[in-house]
């Protein structure tokens, strides 16, 4: 699943006022770290995650790692910020940001 231009500025915007759902520290990607992301991205669909390293490469390489475990995408990356996200099968209308904050 590839994301257009137009739908990466519109998850974007809906992420903006978003904080991060998932902190990565310094235990790295555990497997109860990988629990709490398949929740927090079958509840809202678009989360952003904190990734703790001061090493660029290290914060990318666990970025890649979490999105390659959930089947999640990459939306944005800023600094230490990644907003990611992935489609549910049956999403809540309440929890789901994606619609939730639809314009």
């Amino acid at each position: 699943m590839s994301l257009s231009p137009e739908q990466r500025r519109e998850y974007r915007a809906i992420a903006h006022h978003l904080k991060p759902v998932i902190i990565v520290g310094d235990k790295g990607l555990t497997e109860g770290l990988q629990e709490e992301l398949e929740r927090a991205l079958n509840d809202h669909e678009l989360i952003k995650i904190k990734v703790a390293s001061q090493d660029r490469e290290a914060r990318q390489e666990a970025i890649i790692a979490l999105c390659d475990a959930s089947g999640a995408e990459v939306v944005q990356t800023i600094g230490k910020i990644a907003v990611i996200m992935r489609r549910s099968k049956s999403p809540n209308p309440r929890l789901s940001n994606l619609l939730r904050y639809k314009n």
